[in-house]
């Protein structure tokens, strides 16, 4: 693993602040430091603002600022548990990280960062930090009457950072001079200001007048409400700050998955408006589930490997997890940030999303595969149809899909038109994206009405057909498909590892080169952003639906991965076909 210290010199004129930024970001970037991707991302993001020159940008970085806080922790916090007392000395990955929260300000000195997700694997020093920066903005941080919360969705857990704080300033004679501990909270007589525990069974939860907050475990929280108290609570104040300093869970669909998708697009650069400009994340996890079992990967979830978290513990925990598949999950959730309710994300954004286009009347298609995933009454009916072109080593998709017209009319009888699973559907029918079945179960032979169409107003001939058989078993359907592609072109695709493992490996990878080009379908985007995956003993994945949710939908990826795996089997004769 490789680990850096702050160069001396290499910047002329900087701040310690600053040199922590480039040392540790920029190790990051010029590989010195050992890191996942989107630790990369926000390195090049960091580096790229503290650069920026531009007057009329409203951010910049200040060393004054960020030296103001590093300098209260490390000055007047001390440890609250094991080295008990002991002088709070921040390691290079946190002081860079605070100096970036607190030292980019704009011209009034206001901060520009208000919320931060930070996640790490557990006993990299997560707790005491949290308690040295709710202290910092008690005390520290200008503010009249600030209002500081422990929150968490138990009182225990809330309380355990409130306790910890407490411990942190009987340890300081310097704290322990303005801060005294009262019935419900602590209390500093400089300024009037408190620092509470949050929960959600704390009375009165409204009307609260946050400048600061701790949210401890994000990923614990079953539902949004307390986090979404905790946002409206801080809209009165200059300056907040929420710290969501948290490692991964085993809870999905709550606020924790919610956080890390937004953090993800924000890292792409795909988020904007008022949060985005207010908001930062810090990832620290494995980029591959394989890298569990490789010493030199560890680093990436916990930067503190060897300083603040033993080393030689880690690695305990690792052998007990090869030889004890029970204790694995644990190990990957929490000491490496990973998701494993048995399956696990698949794509990232940048490989969901293709900004490429292409024109099908073009006359440059001549022949098609098509991919079929059908439903009966629930989920939606998809279609995929896969194509080359000679001489061009992108795959282009058209899709299309059914969804019941009475499921629709339900939605919008319970107020939701338009919402159904949280997705535009009336949008994308009005779009030609989607078509409506008149009748509860969808007749699957609609499916070859648009080969058709496709083939009359394109050219374009669908010479074979993928499909999943779990729902193409009634007679005359099967009869149908035959009879359209022949009976040796309609062929079956088993929906499990021994099957789509390798085509999905493939398929990743071409959606890693931006090289399925679907003209940027939305329900096709959709459909992959819930594709999660499962593992095997031996490496081998398997497709699952995220968070187990019936409303997050894969059915277009479905269809696209079936006429996928067809078209790697034939790939010799398509390409004959099509002159390549």
């Amino acid at each position: 693993m490789k680990r850096a210290s702050a160069a001396k010199g290499k910047w002329s004129g900087a701040g310690r602040c600053e040199l922590a930024i480039r040392s540790y970001f920029g190790g990051i970037l010029n590989g010195e430091i050992t890191a996942c991707k989107k630790m990369h991302q926000v390195a090049e993001r960091v580096l790229r603002d503290m650069d920026n020159v531009d007057p009329l940008y409203p951010y910049h970085f200040r060393e004054e600022f960020a030296a103001k806080h590093v300098n209260f922790i490390e000055t007047f916090c001390r440890l609250p548990s094991g080295k008990l007392g002991r002088k709070f000395k921040l390691e290079l990955f946190q002081l860079a990280i605070l100096s970036v929260i607190f030292g980019f300000v704009d011209a009034e000195g206001l901060r520009q960062y208000r919320e931060v997700l930070w996640i790490m694997g557990r006993k990299n020093g997560k707790t005491a930090l949290a308690s040295a920066i709710e202290l910092d903005l008690l005390i520290n941080d200008d503010e009249g009457a600030p209002e500081v919360y422990n929150v968490a969705t138990a009182h225990d857990q809330a309380a355990k950072g409130f306790n910890n704080a407490w411990r942190m300033v009987m340890t300081s004679p310097a704290l322990a001079k303005h801060v005294r501990k009262r019935v419900s909270d602590l209390y500093c007589d400089l300024n009037m200001g408190s620092i509470k525990a949050l929960s959600a069974n704390t009375n009165h939860l409204d009307g609260l007048d946050i400048s600061g907050a701790i949210v401890d475990e994000l990923a614990a929280m079953r539902n949004r409400d307390l986090y979404d108290l905790t946002i409206q609570g801080i809209s009165a104040r200059r300056q907040p700050l929420v710290l969501e300093i948290t490692t991964n869970g085993f809870v999905r669909g709550g606020i924790f998955d919610a956080q890390y998708e937004y953090a993800s697009k924000w890292l792409e650069g795909k988020a904007s408006g008022e949060k985005a400009e207010h908001f930062i994340a810090f990832i620290f996890e494995l980029d591959e589930r394989e890298e569990w079992q490789d010493e030199t990967c560890w680093i990436k979830a916990n930067p503190g490997d060897g300083t603040i978290k033993s080393h030689k513990s880690l690695k305990e925990n690792v052998s007990k997890a090869k030889d004890d598949p029970t204790f694995l999950p644990t190990l990957l959730v929490k000491d490496f940030n990973l998701i494993e309710n048995q399956s696990q994300a698949w794509l990232t954004w940048s490989e969901i999303h293709n900004e490429a286009t292409f024109d099908p009347s073009d006359g440059s298609f001549s022949y098609a595969v098509l991919g079929v995933d059908a439903s009966d009454t629930t989920d939606l009916t998809a279609a995929c149809l896969l194509m080359m072109r000679p001489n061009d080593e992108n795959i282009y998709a058209m899709h299309m899909a059914w969804i019941p017209l009475r499921a629709l009319e339900q939605a919008e009888a319970e107020g939701r038109r338009g919402g159904r699973d949280g997705v535009p559907y009336d949008a994308w029918i009005a779009r030609g994206l989607l078509r409506t079945s008149a009748t509860p179960i969808i007749d699957k032979r609609d499916v070859l009405d648009w080969v058709t169409e496709i083939q009359e107003k394109y050219g374009i001939y669908t010479v074979a057909c993928g499909y999943d058989p779990w729902h193409m078993r009634d007679v005359p359907t099967v009869e149908a498909y035959e009879g359209y592609f022949g009976a040796d072109n309609f062929k079956k695709v088993i929906q499990g590892a021994q099957t789509l493992s390798m085509p999905m490996k493939e398929l990743r990878a071409l959606y890693k080169e931006n090289r399925i080009v679907d003209n940027q379908n939305p329900i096709a985007e959709w459909c992959r952003s819930n594709v999660m995956i499962r593992n095997d003993a031996n490496g081998n994945i398997a497709p699952d639906k995220k968070n187990q949710d019936p409303r997050n939908r894969i059915d277009a990826w479905a269809a696209e991965c079936d006429a996928f795996v067809v078209l790697k089997d034939m790939m010799d004769d398509y390409q004959s076909m099509i002159g390549g």
